[in-house]
């Protein structure tokens, strides 16, 4: 009887990739399954987001923020911060893969992108820290898939 070559973690590294190419990505990593976000604009004296963003669970999102320079904008949200995974935020052309964040802030004029998993269904909310008016605020209703 023939036994089967042991399976090493280099020849399995270099297999699935192989296999995934020619059978097409699925899930989590598959085109059908990102969403583009409406992106938001930080200004002051002015509302973050005309409506409520809705992705759903498991979708990979990207979510662009924008900021036009009239103070030091930021947005916190540590409930919907951890209701997500992030893959990466990219500013300038520079990726950051974090382990999680809290909050980010712009200290002038920009863009950063956040590519992101949703994770946990529910209604969160994103505000502009230290403020009270609900045009500083916006919600966020992940979906169940």
């Amino acid at each position: 009887m023939k036994r089967a070559a042991p399976v090493t973690a280099l020849g399995l590294a270099t297999a699935l990739p192989a296999a995934a190419h020619g059978l097409g990505f699925a899930g989590l990593l598959s085109k059908s399954n990102k969403e583009d976000l409406p992106p938001i604009m930080l200004s002051v004296g002015k509302p973050i987001a005309e409506a409520p963003l809705m992705p759903k669970s498991g979708a990979a999102c990207e979510l662009e923020i924008n900021s036009d320079g009239t103070g030091e904008p930021g947005l916190e949200g540590a409930n919907f911060l951890r209701a997500i995974w992030i893959n990466g935020i990219v500013i300038s052309k520079l990726e950051i893969r974090p382990y999680g964040i809290e909050s980010v802030e712009f200290d002038d004029e920009g863009t950063m992108e956040i590519e992101f998993i949703a994770i946990r269904p529910g209604p969160y909310v994103l505000r502009q820290p230290g403020s009270t008016g609900e045009g500083q605020r916006m919600t966020i209703a992940i979906q169940q898939r």
